[in-house]
């Protein structure tokens, strides 16, 4: 129950309420049929259709958490290493965690599907932590990993992660993550670990000006021109706008694409996103640097559909797509894993 003493400054769709002392309410308030997909779902050690997941403290000064997803091992493979998937939820920066259903039912399907082991991370949202904390938080999450590769720190649940093929994937704002995350490490001696590959699904790559798909495609529950505008006003540093490189990193204000050292790409887009326009223009951007970056289309389908559980239950256009899309993944993962 919000106190009568506070003003309701913003709200975005059914998502957040951000009000006058600073405070933001989060609570769903939407249909309730979609509240399962939005609640989180407990870390439980014992295997649950072939995974067990654990949450940790990454970084013990900021208390930064990871979420960890582990597929069950069968005797004959026991020593196998396995690559590890580092995870960035999407949400605007404002809204959702990695725990969230939503997450959970996609990211355990795909650690079965790679037989590897996915760390999703807990970023900070926005408004109350502006980026670049969310880019912070990410590269921290990979620094975590590189300690636990170089035997600096331990955790048991990673005992046979293959450091030398880690692989980068962000759904929506996740995938901005991917992407500067990346550019970042390149500037570094991550060694022993190796990044293998970035896949940013349906990034949050946009400008200040509308794009012609902005206009034109339908909008979905899971992304609205709302939810564009003003997550994306609550998150960007202030006085910026949405052509800040963390949004448009193939705009002018952003450091230019040839100068960045990046592992292979598959950009994940989905035909009938209101933001489609600019993702192509970031894929044409990386094809004009020169950079290894391979597209993966779903038809039909649009922003972050695989998310939307109802859907892919109930609509099989949708749950045909999420598996092109989970086989894609598989593949490309399997591609650059040698």
């Amino acid at each position: 129950m919000v106190s009568e003493n506070k003003r309701l400054v913003e709200e975005v769709s059914s998502w957040l309420r951000v009000f006058d002392d600073g405070s933001v309410d989060r609570e769903w308030i939407g249909p309730p049929e979609i509240q399962f997909m939005v609640e989180p779902v407990p870390a439980h050690d014992e295997f649950v259709d072939g995974i067990s997941t654990k949450d940790v403290v990454a970084d013990k000064s900021s208390g930064l958490r990871v979420g960890i997803y582990l597929p069950e091992r069968k005797p004959e493979c026991y020593d196998t290493k396995l690559p590890i998937i580092l995870h960035f939820h999407g949400g605007g920066f404002c809204i959702s965690q990695a725990d969230w259903y939503m997450y959970y039912h996609i990211y355990t399907k795909l650690s079965r599907s790679t037989n590897a082991i996915v760390v999703s991370v807990y970023q900070r949202l926005a408004p109350e932590h502006r980026l670049p904390a969310a880019i912070e938080d990410g590269y921290s999450a990979l620094l975590w990993l590189r300690s636990l590769a170089r035997r600096e720190q331990n955790e048991p649940l990673l005992s046979h992660a293959d450091y030398n093929r880690v692989f980068l994937i962000g759904d929506s704002s996740g995938g901005n993550i991917v992407h500067h995350v990346v550019a970042q490490a390149g500037t570094a001696d991550l060694s022993p670990l190796r990044l293998a590959g970035g896949i940013p699904i349906h990034p949050g790559f946009v400008r200040a000006e509308r794009s012609k798909s902005e206009l034109e495609q339908p909008q979905s529950p899971l992304l609205t021109l709302d939810m564009v505008d003003k997550f994306l006003g609550l998150a960007v540093p202030t006085g910026s706008t949405k052509n800040h490189p963390i949004t448009c990193p193939m705009g002018p204000e952003a450091p230019p694409l040839d100068n960045l050292k990046l592992p292979p790409f598959l950009l994940c887009v989905a035909s009938m996103d209101l933001i489609i326009d600019t993702q192509m223009e970031y894929f044409e951007a990386m094809k004009k640097a020169n950079k290894d970056v391979e597209l993966l289309i779903n038809e039909g389908v649009t922003h972050s559909f695989y998310l939307n559980k109802i859907a892919v239950d109930t609509d099989p256009e949708t749950a045909a797509e999420t598996e092109r899309l989970i086989e894609g993944i598989k593949q490309f993962i399997k591609n650059h894993y040698d």
